[in-house]
């Protein structure tokens, strides 16, 4: 969490309306103090992080509260402390769909304003963004909307805390689909959260640029790596950013060449061919 008690009261209120078993809660304070908090029917743990650790690295802490690789629990449900579950019925439906799917390895859900009801095409995780209603399987999630098995997290690890931001769900997700689990965009779960617009800041270029350069070279094979940052530049050119972005953009992209980017562990080009067939090759 941030520094929003209101809308984090208003989040745990929804959970606390679910149906089924009571939602055992874990709220992390990612570098800002945890206001007071009620206590809920299926338990609260908290940690307060003397810093903020970005998104990657606090969703980790809140994890680890549940035990090692959260073993203590079979899913972890990741929502964003300004986020609101408007139906009651989302976590019984989690439980089914995992049930139902034993290689269902993540579920990312559908991102709707609650004004409007408007979806973002960015929150619609496929490159056939324009239909949000429609549910498929998809090759990455959206972090701050989504069900994560513990059993993934345990065999692939956590996300990657070097990240700080931008694109660690993606990281995830390429281990897991190489590991084989599948991942669902499902349109029936919905998290109710504010639109906004992340370019307005200047370290959002920076970070996406940044994190692309890290993730293609952990987690692709070889040949191509030009090929994905290459198609990347090209999209950030023809998206005619402000100077101000563009050199933002840039300077992360260097970054990402002149940092460490953690252990290299390409896919296998079997997992590349499967996510093509899921039509998202990994080269956009």
């Amino acid at each position: 969490m941030g520094d929003r008690p209101a809308e984090l009261r208003a989040l745990l209120e929804s959970v606390t309306r679910q149906d089924g078993d009571p939602v055992q809660v874990a709220v992390v304070g990612n570098g800002a103090p945890l206001p007071e908090l009620p206590d809920l029917p299926g338990g609260l743990r908290t940690r307060e992080l003397p810093e903020n650790l970005g998104i990657p690295g606090g969703r980790n802490a809140g994890v680890e509260l549940f035990g090692t690789g959260g073993r203590e629990v079979d899913v972890i449900l990741f929502l964003d402390d300004d986020g609101l579950l408007p139906r009651a019925d989302t976590a019984e439906l989690l439980r089914q769909a995992f049930a139902d799917d034993s290689q269902l390895g993540i579920v990312s859900f559908r991102i709707a304003d609650p004004a409007s009801g408007e979806t973002q095409r960015r929150h619609v995780p496929r490159l056939r963004a324009a239909a949000p209603m429609r549910s498929s399987r998809v090759t990455t999630f959206l972090g701050g909307a989504s069900a994560v098995r513990t059993a993934v997290l345990q065999q692939v690890g956590g996300l990657p805390d070097d990240f700080f931001y931008a694109h660690e769900e993606t990281d995830l997700a390429w281990r897991a689909l190489d590991a084989g689990w599948e991942i669902d965009y499902r349109a029936d779960l919905v998290l109710h959260h504010p639109k906004t617009l992340p370019s307005r800041h200047a370290v959002y270029h920076r970070m996406v640029a940044r994190n692309r350069v890290w993730l293609a070279r952990r987690r692709l094979p070889l040949p191509l790596v030009p090929v994905y940052l290459g198609v990347w530049v090209l999209l950030t050119l023809l998206r005619r950013p402000s100077r101000a972005a563009l050199r933002a953009w840039l300077g992360g992209f260097r970054e990402g060449w002149a940092t460490p980017c953690g252990p290299r562990r390409p896919m296998r080009w079997r997992t590349v061919w499967r996510m093509t067939r899921l039509g998202r090759p990994p080269v956009i």
